[in-house]
C-alpha cells in the first residue's frame, strides 16, 4: 500500500545515471532497458492510481460487515462453541503441537493442574487406552509419576497437597459391569466423580471376532448406560472417548480382527446413542474426537499397532484438561472453553460516551454544521513539523465529534476481536519459513517502491520514515509468526526496539537543539501523540498501562530528554556557536543524564520503590507489579543517550562542515568513508555471528545494553556513507514508518489475539488467506486511528497556553476519577 498522493516517476533520471547495459553501443540493449525502466515506473503509478488508502479503507469496512455476518450466521445455524471445536476438531502445526480448531489450547503446568482440580475426584473407566490417556493426565499433575500399575487392574492416583484424587478403573467392555459402576455413582448420597471419562470398544471386536450380533449388543449396552452418564452429567462433566485408529500392519495375530472399519462402526454406534440421549437436557455427554484425529497422524508410530504414541495421548490429556479447567482459571492463552467476562463500569462508560459523541454529530448534522475541514497533520516526534500549504480554515464543531464516532467504531471492532466471542482465534507456531518467507516478501515490495529522496542530509526525514517502516513490518512478522523462540532472530528484533529509542534520543535532541521550542503546547502534542490511543484501549480492553509497554518506555524516556535539555542552563545551538564552551555544558549534562541511568540500573530495590508509589505506579505495574516495567527499561537502557550523543557529534560536525552531505557525494573522502564501510560491515556480521552463539536469552540480553549501539551505529554508516544510499529511499518502508506506533499497538487485539498469546482468525481453514485479509484491514485500521488522533489533536491541545493550562487541570482530575473508578472496578489483567 502506498500514500494517495504518488510521487513523480523518475525514469528520466534512473536513465541520466550509470549506461542501463554493459555495452552501451548496443541499440537494442539500450532501448530494452528504456522500455523496462518506464514499464516499472508505469506499473507502479497504476497500481497508486487505483488502490488508494481511501478505496482500501471503503474495501475493509465492507470485508469486515461481511465476515460480521458470516461468524454470526455460522454460530446460529451451525451450532457449536469453542468447547465443541476443541473436543472434535483440529490439526497438527507441527511435531507434538496440537491446534484445535478455532481456539487456544493452553499448556497447562503442574501448579495449575493442581489448582483447577483441588478436592476433585476425576474417574477414567475403560480398556487399556483409557489407562494409556489417565497416565498422560496424571503426568500433567505429577510429572515424575511412572506407569507402574497393574495392567488388568484398577489404578489409583492421589495428589495429597491439592486433594486430587485421580482412579483408573479397569472395565474392558461396555457391558453390564460398567453399567453397575455407572449406578453406583449415581445413588443419593454416594460419592460422584466430579469428572468421568470413559470408553471401550477394542476387547468387544477382539473378543467376538467383530461379529454384526456384537455390534447390536454394543449399541444396546451403550443405550442403557447412557440413561446413567446423563444422570452423572447433571453433577459433573462426562467425556465419551471415541476409539483411536489402528495401524493394521502391525497388529498382533489375536488383535488383527480389530480393524479400522470395524472402529469406525463402533464409533458410528456410540455417536448415534449419546447424541440421541440428550433429551434437550443442559447438561450432555461430551464426545472426545480430537484425539482421535490426532491419532490418525501418528498411529504409524505405534510399537504395537494399537496403543498410541505417547506425544498423542498428551494431546488427549491437554484438550480433556483445557475443557475442564479453562472456565476456571481463565488462563489467556487459552481461549477454548471459556466465557465471556462481562463488561466493567470503565468499558460501558466508554461505549456510553462514543454512542453520546454519535448522537451530538447527529443533531450538528441535522441542524446543517458543516463546516469541517481535515488540517494537515504535523509529525510532532520529527525534527521537521510538515507546515499547511495554506492555511486551513478553522476545525468546525462536527470535527471532533466525526473524529470520536470513527473511533468508537473503530473500538467496537477491536472488542469483537479480543474480547467478544465472534471471531476465532488460533495459537502461534514457529517455523523458519513462517518468518523468513514474509520477510523476503516485504523486501521484495520495499525494493520495488523506491524513489529519489527530495534532500540528501544524513538520517533525513524520509529515511527514518523508511528505518521505521522496515522495523516495523519485521516486529510484526516476528510477532505473528512467534519467532521469539529462536534467539537469533530474537536478539535482532531486539536491536530494532532499541534502534527505535535511538531514534527518540535523536529526533528529539536534534529538534530542541536546533529548535529551542521547550514550549508546553510542543510538550503536550508529543504526549498526546504517544498515548491518546493506548488510554483509549486501557479503558475500552480493560488493560493496564504497561501492558502495551513500548509507549510507556518512548514517553519516558521523551520526559527525561525534555528535562534534561530544558533544565538550566538551556544550551542550543545558536549558544554554542558563540562559545565552543558550551559543548561541554551538553556533554556535561549528557554525563549527568548517564549517572542517572547507571543509579537506577544497578539498584533494582530503589527502581521499584520509585515507580511503586501511588499513582506513579498504576502507570507502570502490571500484574501487581513494576518488575516488567524494570525489565523492558534495563533492556535497553543506554539506547536513548546513545541517540541524543549521535544527534549531538553529527550537528556539530555539520556545523563546522565536516561532512560532504551533497547528492551523490560520499560522507567523507574516499578513504575514510571507505573505511568506515569497511568497519560497519566487520561489526554488522561480528554481532549476527554473536546473536547466533547465544545460547540462553538470558545470556545474551546481559550483554545487549552494551553492543546493541554497534548493530545500531553499523546500519546508519552503511545506510548513510555512499551518496547514492542517500539519495534514494522505499517509499513504500516510508509509507508505513508513518504510522510506525499505530501498527506496534493496534497488532495487539486486531492482528494478534488474546491479548498478543494468540493470533486472530477471521477466515478460518485458511491460514494464508487469514493473514493476508486480517492484515489487510489491520493497516487500514492503523492508518484511520493515525488521522483521527491528528484529528483530536487540534482539538484538545490548543496553542494558547492559558486554555492549554486549563484543559491539563481538566485532563488530571478526569485521570484521577478514572483510576479511582479502576480502582474500585477492581481491573483485572485478561479480563
Amino acid at each position: 500500500m502506498k500514500q494517495e498522493a504518488v510521487s513523480q516517476d523518475r525514469a528520466d533520471g534512473a536513465q541520466g545515471g550509470a549506461p542501463l547495459c554493459c555495452n552501451s553501443t548496443d541499440a537494442c540493449c539500450h532501448g530494452g532497458a528504456k522500455m523496462a525502466v518506464l514499464a516499472y515506473s508505469l506499473g507502479k503509478r497504476e497500481i497508486n492510481q487505483h488502490f488508494t488508502i481511501k478505496n482500501a479503507k471503503f474495501i475493509s469496512i465492507v470485508v469486515v460487515i461481511v465476515l460480521l455476518v458470516f461468524h454470526t450466521t455460522s454460530r446460529y445455524y451451525g451450532g457449536g462453541d469453542s468447547c465443541e471445536w476443541l473436543l472434535s476438531r483440529g490439526r497438527y502445526l507441527g511435531e507434538n503441537v496440537w491446534q484445535p480448531y478455532g481456539c487456544m489450547m493452553h499448556k497447562y503446568k503442574s501448579i495449575e493442574a493442581k489448582t483447577c482440580l483441588a478436592e476433585k475426584r476425576v474417574a477414567f473407566v475403560g480398556d487399556s487406552r483409557i489407562r494409556q490417556l489417565f497416565y498422560s493426565f496424571i503426568k500433567i499433575i505429577d510429572p515424575e509419576r511412572r506407569e507402574d500399575g497393574n495392567k488388568h487392574e484398577d489404578i489409583p492416583f492421589e495428589d495429597e497437597s491439592s486433594s486430587v484424587n485421580v482412579d483408573f478403573l479397569w472395565y474392558p467392555e461396555a457391558n453390564n459391569s460398567m453399567k453397575e459402576r455407572l449406578m453406583s455413582w449415581t445413588h443419593e448420597g454416594s460419592a460422584k466423580p466430579d469428572v468421568v471419562i470413559l470408553g471401550a470398544a477394542t476387547w468387544s471386536i477382539k473378543l467376538h471376532s467383530g461379529s454384526s450380533e456384537t455390534l447390536q449388543q454394543y449399541k444396546a449396552n451403550l443405550t442403557a448406560i447412557a440413561v446413567h452418564l446423563e444422570k452423572l452429567a447433571d453433577h459433573g462433566e462426562v467425556y465419551w472417548v471415541l476409539q483411536d485408529p489402528v495401524n493394521e500392519e502391525v497388529l498382533s495375530e489375536n488383535r488383527k480382527m480389530i480393524t479400522n472399519q470395524q472402529l469406525e462402526l463402533y464409533n458410528e454406534a456410540a455417536v448415534d446413542v449419546l447424541n440421541s440421549s440428550k433429551r434437550n437436557s443442559r447438561s450432555r455427554v461430551k464426545l472426545l474426537a480430537a484425539s482421535r484425529q490426532a491419532a490418525l497422524e501418528t498411529i504409524t508410530q505405534s510399537d504395537d499397532g494399537l496403543h498410541l504414541p505417547e506425544s498423542t495421548r498428551n494431546v488427549g490429556a491437554m484438550i480433556l484438561m483445557n475443557s475442564v479447567c479453562n472456565k476456571l482459571l481463565r488462563p489467556i492463552d487459552g481461549s477454548c472453553c471459556q466465557t465471556l467476562p462481562p463488561a466493567n463500569l470503565l468499558q460501558k462508560l466508554a461505549a456510553c460516551f462514543f454512542l453520546g459523541s454519535a448522537l451530538v454529530l447527529l443533531v450538528l448534522h441535522i441542524l446543517g454544521n458543516n463546516r469541517h475541514r481535515r488540517p494537515v497533520p504535523s509529525d510532532v516526534e520529527s525534527l521537521e513539523e510538515k507546515k499547511p500549504a495554506t492555511a486551513a480554515a478553522p476545525l468546525g464543531l462536527k470535527a471532533p465529534f466525526q473524529a470520536l464516532c470513527r473511533m468508537g467504531l473503530i473500538m467496537s471492532y477491536f472488542y469483537l476481536c479480543d474480547r467478544a466471542d465472534v471471531f476465532m482465534k488460533e495459537q502461534k507456531f514457529y517455523t523458519h519459513s513462517t518468518f523468513f518467507i514474509p520477510f523476503i516478501y516485504i523486501f521484495v515490495l520495499g525494493v520495488f517502491y523506491n524513489e529519489n529522496s527530495k534532500e540528501t542530509k544524513l538520517l533525513n526525514r524520509e529515511q527514518t520514515d523508511e528505518w521505521k517502516g522496515w522495523m516495523q513490518l519485521v516486529i510484526l512478522i516476528y510477532h505473528i509468526s512467534g519467532a521469539s523462540a529462536f534467539i537469533p532472530v530474537y536478539m535482532h528484533v531486539r536491536v530494532l526496539v532499541a534502534a527505535y529509542l535511538f531514534q527518540t534520543g535523536y529526533g528529539h535532541f536534534s529538534f530542541f537543539w536546533l529548535k529551542g521550542d521547550f514550549g508546553l503546547y510542543r510538550v503536550c502534542q508529543v504526549l498526546f501523540r504517544l498515548n491518546f490511543l493506548v488510554l483509549v484501549l486501557c479503558v475500552v480492553m480493560n488493560r493496564p498501562y504497561q501492558f502495551y509497554y513500548f509507549v510507556p518506555l518512548v514517553t519516558f524516556w521523551f520526559v527525561v530528554i525534555y528535562v534534561t535539555l530544558a533544565m538550566w542552563p538551556q544550551i542550543l545551538q545558536k549558544k554554542a556557536n558563540s562559545s565552543g564552551l558550551w559543548h561541554l555544558g551538553v556533554l556535561a549534562k549528557l554525563l549527568g543524564l548517564l549517572l542517572f541511568i547507571c543509579v537506577f540500573a544497578f539498584s533494582q530495590g530503589f527502581f521499584e520503590r520509585i515507580f511503586s508509589v501511588w499513582p506513579i505506579s498504576k502507570l507502570f505495574e502490571l500484574d501487581g507489579s513494576v518488575h516488567e516495567w524494570w525489565f523492558r527499561w534495563k533492556l535497553d537502557r543506554f539506547a536513548v543517550i546513545h541517540g541524543m550523543l549521535f544527534a549531538f557529534i553529527y550537528l556539530v560536525l555539520q556545523k563546522c562542515q565536516v561532512l560532504a552531505e551533497g547528492k551523490g557525494e560520499a560522507l567523507f573522502s574516499a578513504k575514510i568513508s571507505n573505511m568506515l564501510l569497511f568497519l560497519s560491515v566487520v561489526s554488522f556480521i561480528t554481532y549476527s555471528i554473536w546473536a547466533s552463539s547465544c545460547k540462553t536469552k538470558t545470556e545474551c540480553n546481559k550483554m545487549h545494553p552494551y553492543i546493541s549501539v554497534v548493530q545500531i551505529l553499523a546500519f546508519i554508516l552503511i545506510r548513510n556513507i555512499p551518496g547514492y544510499a542517500r539519495s534514494i529511499y522505499s517509499s513504500f518502508f516510508a509509507w508505513f514508518g508513518k504510522i510506525s506506533l499505530e501498527l506496534f499497538i493496534c497488532q495487539y487485539h486486531i492482528w494478534l489475539a488474546a491479548d498478543t498469546k494468540g493470533i486472530l482468525v477471521l477466515i478460518p481453514g485458511s491460514p494464508s488467506l487469514n493473514i493476508m485479509v486480517s492484515t489487510f484491514i489491520f493497516v487500514c485500521v492503523a492508518h484511520e486511528i493515525s488521522l483521527i488522533t491528528n484529528d483530536l489533536a487540534q482539538v484538545v491541545i490548543p496553542k494558547d497556553s492559558v486554555s492549554l493550562l486549563k484543559r491539563l487541570g481538566a485532563a488530571g482530575l478526569f485521570s484521577l476519577v478514572v483510576l479511582l473508578l479502576a480502582s474500585g472496578s477492581q481491573l483485572t489483567p485478561g479480563a
